[in-house]
């Protein structure tokens, strides 16, 4: 099974380009600064998946507005329990995923416990989704540099779900459910929520 490197250099290099997004940050980078962000956000996943386990929520996890059809489709994905591939598995000769997905980037920190769960994504096109351009790579990007900075290492790897909706308004309405309950940082829709120490960019 493909694993990410610690660091991720060749996705990093890529999404910088020449210029470091770490220039826009606000306060100093510390090792204690990125720690505590990072238990944040670990603090409130973790929360969430002790509740599921003993079935605080049960199936009303994932409803959104009058989409209660998909609420089963999603209480079933733990995007933990998903196969883990390198960042950069769109290199490969051959794709291992086509077709429609929803996506996660996850990384383990060693002085977690568990995973964090970073950013939640939709495609109709697995196989060519993290081709050029995306926005998810600028943030990622910050995070591998302000890490290596401190001296912190990442373990980062992205999980693709295959058992989603074809429809593309249907897997976006999932997508959204996911997104909402789980509230991962490099999502546009909850930025501004954990104020991220290593990026000002959270349009």
């Amino acid at each position: 099974m493909p694993m990410a490197s610690p660091h991720q250099p060749d996705l990093f290099s890529a999404a910088l380009g020449t210029g470091s997004t770490l220039e826009q940050a606000g306060p100093e980078l510390s090792v204690g600064l990125l720690q505590s962000w990072q238990g944040r956000v670990a603090d409130h996943q973790a929360a969430l998946r002790a509740a599921a386990r003993h079935g605080a929520e049960g199936g009303q996890l994932f409803l959104l507005g009058d989409s209660q059809r998909n609420a089963p489709l999603a209480s079933s994905c733990d995007p933990l329990a998903l196969t883990p591939q390198n960042l950069n598995f769109w290199r490969w000769p051959s794709a291992p995923q086509q077709g429609a997905a929803l996506y996660f980037v996850v990384d383990h920190p060693p002085h977690l416990a568990e995973p964090l769960l970073l950013y939640v994504g939709e495609t109709g096109r697995a196989d060519r989704r993290w081709k050029g351009a995306h926005d998810c790579k600028s943030y990622l990007a910050a995070y591998g540099e302000a890490l290596a900075r401190v001296g912190l290492p990442s373990q980062l790897t992205i999980r693709f779900w295959s058992d989603v909706p074809t429809a593309a308004r249907a897997r976006r309405a999932l997508e959204q459910a996911l997104i909402q309950h789980w509230q991962p940082p490099f999502n546009k829709e909850t930025r501004e929520r954990w104020a991220t120490p290593f990026t000002a960019d959270t349009d």
